[in-house]
């Protein structure tokens, strides 16, 4: 089994292998081009989530800067959002549903290190996959750990520090992030008044 199989296959492996390295450093560029590219320059930036990511909608934006560390383990459903300074560590797969949007400056890391010393210093590392439903709302200044599961019709609180799943239809907030309450018919206009 090669440690590209083990990662995703969950099991503890070795980060810096040879292939591993060579893959995260051409993320690294992608990462880098893509931010140089200038805010009009809008089809350059799709083609090039099209081409590198492992699938995306057919409507989607990421805003600048942007950083990733494995582009091909990234699925983006349609009309994905995300706001400035998005870091997606994809040791594993990440998966966004549709209709997803983010916050500035979230983190979403599929990467994890072993709790016992002499594991982390041999650099084994695990990953597990991370999936984000359908009409997620994620605030600015999450993070989100490896393994999570976001349900669909979720809205995550600001700030938040998700380590566990998150059910469907519900407000999460919280670090760590924890169910508030299900969403309702009646918070729009709680905010928004009676012009709702």
């Amino acid at each position: 089994m090669t440690e590209e199989e083990k990662a995703l296959a969950g099991m503890l492996y070795y980060a810096k292998e040879e292939s591993l390295q060579k893959e995260r450093e051409r993320s690294q560029e992608l990462s880098y081009a893509y931010n140089q590219l200038r805010p009009c320059q809008v089809q350059e930036r799709e083609e090039m989530i099209r081409r590198e990511m492992k699938k995306t909608g057919k409507n989607f934006r990421i805003e600048e800067p942007f950083h990733c560390d494995f582009w091909g383990r990234v699925t983006l459903g349609e009309n994905f959002f995300a706001n400035y300074h998005l870091v997606i560590l994809a040791g594993n797969e990440v998966i966004f549903g549709d209709e997803v949007m983010i916050g500035p400056s979230c983190g979403i890391y599929a990467a994890g290190h072993p709790f016992d010393t002499v594991r982390r210093d041999e650099g084994l590392e695990y990953a597990l996959p991370i999936h984000i439903g359908n009409h997620v709302w994620i605030g600015g200044h999450v993070s989100i750990v490896s393994g999570v599961t976001i349900g669909d019709n979720t809205i995550i609180g600001a700030g938040s520090v998700v380590v566990s799943d998150i059910p469907s239809g519900v407000l999460a907030c919280g670090n760590p992030c924890r169910v508030i309450r299900k969403i309702g018919p009646g918070d729009d206009q709680k905010f928004l008044g009676n012009g709702f």
